[in-house]
């Protein structure tokens, strides 16, 4: 995979979310929490995200907490993040990663890997191990 340097200016202050993440901010139960609002003062707070985040997000915070609770999350996510729609371009590039890793990442991840090689973006905010067999992104947690 290769990072398109020509891309970096416009993200450059700007890195990409997962779902864990704001799964983590939004539960206080959840077993990442502390370490998340640790993370949330270290980081730009300008997130890039796809819509398969904000629906893995929305839907595990509803669980847990009810519809209340995921609108409330939901409504950040519109008015604080830039949302990428997943088009069939991003979602071709996406399984092409998730096949890359033999389906270790999930489609979601995925697509965010394929959106931060497109855009040259090279750090993402997540609990999850996963992201870390790829050598080109750097995991902040």
């Amino acid at each position: 995979m290769r990072l398109s340097p020509k891309r970096i200016s416009k993200w450059e202050n700007v890195i990409v979310a997962d779902s864990s993440y704001f799964i983590a901010l939004a539960d206080k139960k959840d077993q990442w929490h502390q370490k998340a609002v640790s993370v949330k003062s270290r980081i730009p707070q300008e997130f890039k995200i796809s819509t398969l985040t904000i629906s893995e997000a929305v839907t595990a915070i509803g669980y847990r907490a009810g519809g209340k609770a995921a609108r409330v999350l939901y409504d950040y996510f519109i008015d604080n993040c830039s949302v990428e729609t997943i088009d069939r371009q991003l979602l071709d590039s996406a399984m092409a990663v998730h096949l890359r890793f033999d389906g270790i990442l999930s489609v979601a991840d995925a697509v965010s890997v394929a959106m931060m090689s497109r855009d040259g973006i090279r750090q993402i905010v997540s609990f999850d191990g996963d992201f870390d067999k790829i050598k080109q992104i750097q995991r902040i947690y």
